[in-house]
This record gives structure tokens, C-alpha cells and sequence, in this order.
């Protein structure tokens, strides 16, 4: 396991319950309401059959959650999409000697 970077220890020590957030944004298509409803779904996608299993953004949002965070979307139909990830900043567990 890789040891922490001692400055981002000493911004967990200054400020504790800290977020770092990943934003993620598209100029595409977007998405209507519909599909935004329905997007974090299990087995849910708008890809034709057999080309995409719909658990890439379950997956995300499910590990998001275990790990205190949040992902949410902001989209509109013809105006592209984007996708902030927000995990709480933590020490990096002790490797066992």
C-alpha cells in the first residue's frame, strides 16, 4: 500500500471532515428528465443491447456512499452533463509491520 503524502496529512489534521470533490462535465447531448431519474439504476442504460451493462454509474454511486461521499448529476437535454463526486478527505489507513 502507498504511504500518505505528509501534505495531505497535515490538510486532514487542519481542517478534519474535509471534501475533495471531482467534477467531471460534457458539452454532449445531455439528458432529459427521464433518463436522469433513472441513470444511478442497476442494469440501466440507454446503450442498445449487448453494448453496455448499465453498472458503471450504480457502481460509482454505491462505492460513494460506503465511503461517506455522494455523486450527483446535473443534465439537461441538449446541454451536456456533469457528474460531481464528493468523497471526505482521510488519513491513509497504518500498514500492519
Amino acid at each position: 500500500m502507498a504511504e500518505a503524502r505528509p501534505e495531505l496529512l497535515a490538510i486532514y489534521a487542519q481542517h478534519p471532515g474535509l471534501n475533495v470533490r471531482l467534477t467531471v462535465s460534457d458539452d454532449g447531448s445531455g439528458m432529459d428528465a427521464a433518463t436522469c431519474e433513472k441513470i444511478f439504476e442497476p442494469f440501466f442504460t440507454t446503450k442498445e443491447l449487448g453494448k453496455g451493462t448499465g453498472l458503471g454509474l450504480n457502481i460509482v454511486q454505491r462505492m460513494a456512499g460506503l465511503l461517506g461521499g455522494t455523486v450527483a448529476l446535473a443534465a439537461a437535454a441538449g446541454g451536456g452533463s456533469c457528474f460531481t463526486l464528493e468523497l471526505p478527505l482521510q488519513p491513509a489507513p497504518a500498514v500492519p509491520s
